[in-house]
């Protein structure tokens, strides 16, 4: 496993949406495991490819408080989403230093390929949640200040320039 540096915001391969996996590889399971060895070393709760620089739907999430719960995803796309909203802190390691409280749907089912290669509907509430539909903005090209308001992005994207200048 290796730790993978998170590229730095804006760079351009953050914005543009990822490849989907055709299939598990050995080559996609040493990614999966430098993501979580990366994300783990940040420390956060999710971390998607693009954000190392790999533009593939892969993403890596564990909301759990043991740290024992890697849910590892590829071409993961939300089914439903629960009409109830919860609001977290967010963040991203490609921008330092700042963060904002997002409101996201509190549940999600979502569909993805497992690191078997098995398609499966996962069912995710809470921070669990939050972090699967941020990872699942990343991979579309999306940053959690997207769901901001025009002024608040504005606003946060000054103060991340100002202390990562």
């Amino acid at each position: 496993m290796t730790l993978r540096k998170c590229i730095p915001w804006p760079d351009k391969r953050l914005r543009i949406p990822a490849e989907q996996v055709p299939e598990i590889t050995d080559e996609i399971r040493a990614i999966w495991d430098d993501m979580i060895e990366t994300m783990d070393a940040m420390p956060g709760v999710g971390l998607a490819a693009p954000q190392i620089g790999v533009m593939l739907q892969l993403a890596v999430v564990d909301a759990s408080s043991d740290r024992k719960k890697r849910i590892r995803m590829a071409n993961p796309q939300v089914l439903e989403a629960s009409v109830k909203m919860n609001a977290h802190e967010e963040a991203s390691p490609n921008l330092p230093g700042v963060s904002a409280k997002i409101s996201r749907p509190r549940a999600v089912s979502v569909r993805y390929m497992d690191e078997t290669g098995v398609i499966k509907r996962g069912e995710f509430v809470g921070l669990e949640a939050t972090s699967v539909q941020h990872q699942i903005d990343h991979l579309a090209g999306r940053m959690y200040f997207d769901n901001l308001s025009k002024v608040k992005r504005d606003m946060l994207l000054r103060r991340a320039k100002k202390l990562n200048s």
